[in-house]
């Protein structure tokens, strides 16, 4: 099946620092943080993961006032992860979500990165956010999904319901966005010989801003093979 870019998915944002709380399921990787005050802050989360062929990182810098509730979640095995909704059944190996409130006179700068590497064996889509704003009130979740849940049970209809949810292998960002100063995304996906897709966007001034991308392909019948298989790389 072709390599869809789909510009709705229907995915709900829900706060997932207040499920950091309570009991990790299959994560790896949890980061929670929730923080309101004035001044400077420095905030960043970096996840290199070749067994997924992920690469994600968040960074975001600022001096003013801000509110904000973020978390992040990485784990090997798909599944629910803390932090989406309770009636959510789409199994993940990243779930990022992030609420943030800013203002000052010193321009917030901020950008998120998330990419599924061909060379270590993903569909070569990668997103990036990036903004530079004076005020904004946001909330944006990330998503990723690189294994296949079914290969963990051997319950046939629990095969079949987990494969008819999965969204392997997918790349995406949501976001719902009010800001004064600048806001962009760039994604691209690249498929050698056959496939390249490009989206950007750019708004500067004073805009409300909804946005979701997801890059999505159909789950391999069987275990890719990863540009670096078998050397250290």
């Amino acid at each position: 099946m072709a390599l869809l870019l789909i510009f709705l998915f229907s995915l709900e944002q829900t706060g997932i620092a207040s499920a950091l709380s309570g009991q990790v399921q299959e994560g790896e990787f949890t980061n929670g943080l929730k923080v309101a005050g004035t001044g400077y802050f420095e905030v960043g989360v970096s996840v290199k993961d070749r067994d997924l062929a992920l690469e994600y990182n968040s960074f975001m810098t600022g001096d003013g006032d801000l509110e904000m509730d973020t978390g992040t979640v990485e784990s090997q095995r798909a599944g629910r992860l803390p932090g989406m909704s309770n009636d959510s059944t789409i199994p993940l190996n990243l779930w990022e979500n992030t609420r943030i409130t800013y203002s000052g006179t010193t321009p917030m700068v901020g950008t998120k990165y998330i990419n599924s590497k061909s060379f270590w064996g993903g569909i070569g889509a990668e997103v990036q956010e990036s903004f530079s704003v004076t005020e904004m009130e946001r909330e944006g979740s990330t998503f990723f999904a690189s294994t296949n849940p079914s290969s963990y049970t051997a319950d046939p209809n629990e095969i079949a319901r987990l494969l008819s949810t999965s969204p392997v292998d997918s790349v995406g960002i949501s976001t719902r966005n009010s800001f004064n100063g600048t806001w962009q995304t760039d994604a691209h996906l690249h498929k050698m010989f056959s496939k390249d897709v490009k989206v950007h966007e750019s708004f500067t001034g004073t805009f409300d801003v909804e946005k979701r991308l997801v890059f999505r392909d159909d789950p391999a019948k069987e275990k890719r093979e990863a540009g670096c298989e078998g050397i250290d790389c």
